[in-house]
């Protein structure tokens, strides 16, 4: 699609912006992104690539609303109880961007599933909570070779890290092991609401960058956080030469 008057003025701010311009800003409005998990971090990804112009947004997300998630969910309201995350997502999108198309799955979906949604889209946002899920979208990111902008956070931490899925760049696997990574929950070790709205924001930045080629992508680069004292930390990592995903 074509920038309209309308377009011109809604995008007008990130337009000005001399790195984006309006062709960053036609990538935007031609694009799709998968975004898995509408809770604290697929909240603000979900919002910022609608206010941004992303044009198709997948969302998928197996979970209902519940009142311990509106503390940090920010995309849900208080009247979405009981509500499917994904319906209550897009209600909230549909009204901050109604030119823009929002698909819900309320249901957690397998490869087989989930193969043709990640082909059809620019970029992969992983805002899940658990590593079954974080191993599957990354081994078929890696296989369609679709970028995966990967965030995590737990407590007063967070973390986020972005994969090209292009070669001699490393992957999830090569950052974690598959045998011995162990889920932590919030429901049993807590979150502070701000630190997901940080992570999150960054995710839906480092999509934005990736779907325009503005700067440069989170790559071999994992930025962890610590609200406590607002430090962020760069660990640098690089693909592992026996990885039974990427080196294959």
């Amino acid at each position: 699609m074509m920038l309209s008057d309308n377009d011109l003025l809604k995008y007008s701010r990130q337009i000005m912006l001399p790195q984006l311009d309006i062709d960053g800003q036609q990538k935007l409005l031609n694009s799709q992104v998968l975004v898995i998990g509408l809770g604290g971090l697929g909240a603000p990804v979900a919002l910022y690539l609608a206010g941004a112009g992303v044009q198709r947004l997948i969302l998928v997300d197996d979970d209902k609303v519940e009142i311990s998630n509106l503390h940090r969910q920010v995309i849900h309201r208080n009247q979405s109880q009981g509500e499917s995350k994904v319906n209550s997502a897009k209600c909230r999108l549909n009204e901050l961007n109604p030119d823009g198309e929002v698909v819900t799955y309320e249901q957690r979906l397998n490869e087989k599933e989930l193969l043709p949604l990640i082909e059809q889209s620019d970029v992969v946002a992983d805002c899940s909570d658990n590593f079954e899920t974080r191993f599957l979208l990354n081994r078929l990111c890696n296989k369609l070779q679709t970028p995966l902008v990967s965030g995590a956070a737990i407590r007063w931490e967070g973390q986020l890290t972005t994969f090209t899925m292009q070669p001699d760049t490393p992957c999830y696997r090569c950052l974690y092991d598959e045998i011995s990574a162990t889920d932590q929950s919030c429901s049993s070790n807590g979150i502070m609401g701000p630190v997901v709205g940080i992570i999150g924001s960054m995710q839906a930045l480092e999509v934005i960058k990736l779907i325009t080629g503005c700067g440069k992508p989170h790559v071999g680069q994992l930025t962890l956080f610590d609200g406590l004292d607002l430090s962020f930390n760069k660990l640098m990592f690089s693909p592992v030469k026996d990885c039974p995903v990427c080196s294959k």
